[in-house]
């Protein structure tokens, strides 16, 4: 044996055997053959065995109970590298079972191959096996509502995955509210409660036949001695005792629909659980259990925690979904500001134009139209889509007009002025890229004269009786590239004819061709006679996704007879 190991079997004075005894790691040593030679007290308490039980025992016998710890050794013995590993020890007769954290390391003399291993593990004592299962549970309940809460940035959405998720596993009737103001830490005692409720479950069925029936998207008043105002004051739960008369229904709320709820769907019991994260309280979550339910009305300590805990990771999606719409709006409302109604045609155009937002699904992008009145009774049509979406875009999309309406003046070709716009972007790195379609309508020749800038084909309704046709207009690139090359193309626009120009939202599908998708205009067979309003009402209705994936901007004109 080693002179190492023999020192330490020792264990005498200041030998490395009498310090390492006194430290509280468990130590154990193992020679060539991974025979125990020595352990410190920590060692044997930690396996529960006296030294005289482990020296001169296998390693594969002394870590029996560590699942990989053989192994370990013998690897760490072969290869001369240390490793570690993790788990448990299995109880001990009497006693509680253990975590630990296994490292083994090599013990060498220089130059020389390791002549044994030493075994370090860092143990406490685990927690009982019915609060392991407990914990383990309710870990499972957190990890499923993350996977089933918040699945998109859409408030009532995830109110409805919230309440349905309790529903009937924590309660048999579940509705959201959420504070009108989120800023407001839930009232004060001189004033009442203004929130929405944004999401009902009702396992019972009986909720929403109640008189009056207890439902969704609408306006809710608490008054200061409710448990829901209580609730959001307080930030905490409020657990009613029991809900057996009209007179406790009373005291827990005044909202006439949450009582006749209750006492539809026989609630004998209910608690109320603050929506709060990041500083902000955004409403209350209320749980209300029915008589029947098996296994009593009561909520024990235990559901109430995992509760809560459900309830404020809900909050995080809750509060990403309301800071989102908050962006959106100030957003689409920038965009609206910004966007304002075209300029007024010449007496001898009529003009209709529609404007559609994504809703939810991306940022508002900086789709946009115009009309800029020339000399002689032309009038300048314009249409163009800024790359990209948000607040950025729709700032892009504002001086794009402007600079159109600018060079437009100076009365050059449609593809003089793209090139002017284009030169003058370019020179501006932070402006964004944007496609646009110019049409010079002149009623006096009955012609129209295009420019396009990376931009779809503009349409012709009634070019022969029943037909759409996409006119042919070359195609140069963006706005803002710099790269300039653009020309003009003429058509001929008689009275009676309708031509609709129009951004890539109206007709793109995700994954399909641009060619098929544009094809589904020139499926259309609209009267051109019928009044613009009611025919680009026709094309949204019947050409436009459900879910619009991209802003819609839509221009139709006609020139008068």
């Amino acid at each position: 044996m080693s002179a190492l190991l023999a020192a330490l079997a020792r264990g005498g004075g200041d030998s490395p055997g009498a310090l390492v005894g006194r430290a509280p790691t468990a130590v154990a040593l193992f020679d060539r053959a991974l025979v125990c030679r020595w352990v410190n007290p920590a060692f044997e308490e930690m396996t529960g065995t006296a030294a005289s039980g482990l020296l001169g025992r296998a390693g594969a016998e002394v870590l029996a109970a560590w699942a990989g710890a053989p192994e370990l050794l013998a690897v760490t013995l072969a290869e001369g590298t240390a490793g570690q590993l993790a788990g448990t020890v299995p109880d001990r007769p009497g006693g509680d079972g253990w975590w630990w954290i296994c490292a083994c390391a090599p013990l060498e003399e220089a130059g020389r191959e390791p002549f044994g291993v030493a075994v370090y593990a860092l143990a406490a004592r685990a927690a009982p096996r019915d609060e392991l299962v407990s914990a383990q549970a309710r870990l499972a309940v957190l990890a499923e509502a993350s996977e089933r809460i918040g699945s998109s940035l859409d408030v009532e959405t995830s109110s409805g995955e919230l309440a349905r998720f309790a529903v009937p596993r924590f309660a048999d009737l579940v509705t959201v509210e959420l504070l009108t103001d989120p800023q407001a830490p839930g009232g004060t005692a001189a004033g009442p409660v203004r929130a929405e409720r944004t999401a009902v479950a009702d396992a019972t069925g009986a909720a929403a036949a109640a008189d009056p029936p207890l439902r969704h998207g609408r306006g809710v008043r608490y008054s200061p001695q409710d448990a829901a105002a209580r609730s959001l004051r307080e930030r905490r739960v409020v657990l009613s005792a029991a809900l057996l008369s009209d007179e406790d229904l009373a005291q827990w709320s005044t909202d006439p629909a949450l009582r006749a709820g209750y006492t539809a769907a026989g609630i004998g019991t209910a608690l109320v659980v603050p929506l709060h994260t990041r500083g902000r309280t955004l409403g209350v979550l209320t749980a209300g259990r029915a008589r029947t339910r098996p296994g009593g009305a009561a909520f024990s300590e235990a559901e109430v925690q995992v509760l809560r805990d459900v309830a404020d990771r809900a909050a995080v999606s809750l509060d990403n979904a309301q800071r989102y719409a908050r962006s959106q709006g100030i957003t689409l409302d920038l965009q609206r500001a910004l966007l304002a109604e075209p300029g007024s045609p010449h007496p001898n155009l009529q003009l209709a134009t529609r404007y559609r937002p994504s809703g939810t699904a991306t940022m508002v992008g900086g789709d946009w139209f115009e009309t800029i009145r020339l000399s002689y009774g032309r009038t300048l049509l314009v249409i163009g889509d800024v790359m990209g979406h948000g607040v950025e875009a729709a700032v892009d999309m504002s001086a794009y007009r402007s600079m159109l309406r600018y060079v437009a003046a100076t009365d050059l070709p449609p593809h003089r002025i793209l090139l002017q716009v284009d030169a003058l972007t370019a020179e501006n790195e932070a402006t964004r890229p944007a496609t646009c379609l110019l049409a010079l309508v002149d009623p006096g020749r009955a012609r129209c004269t295009f420019a396009s800038a990376g931009h779809l084909p503009p349409a012709l309704f009634g070019v022969a009786e029943g037909t759409t046709e996409l006119l042919d207009v070359p195609t140069g690139p963006p706005l803002g590239t710099g790269l300039g090359a653009y020309e003009s193309a003429v058509h001929p626009l008689t009275p009676g004819q309708v031509l609709l120009m129009c951004t890539d939202g109206l007709v793109e599908r995700r994954g399909e061709d641009i060619d098929a998708s544009l094809a589904r205009l020139t499926e259309l067979r609209p009267d051109p006679s019928a009044p613009l309003d009611a025919l680009l009402d026709l094309v949204l209705r019947q050409v436009a996704p459900e879910t619009a994936e991209d802003d819609i901007a839509v221009l139709a004109a006609r020139v008068k007879g």
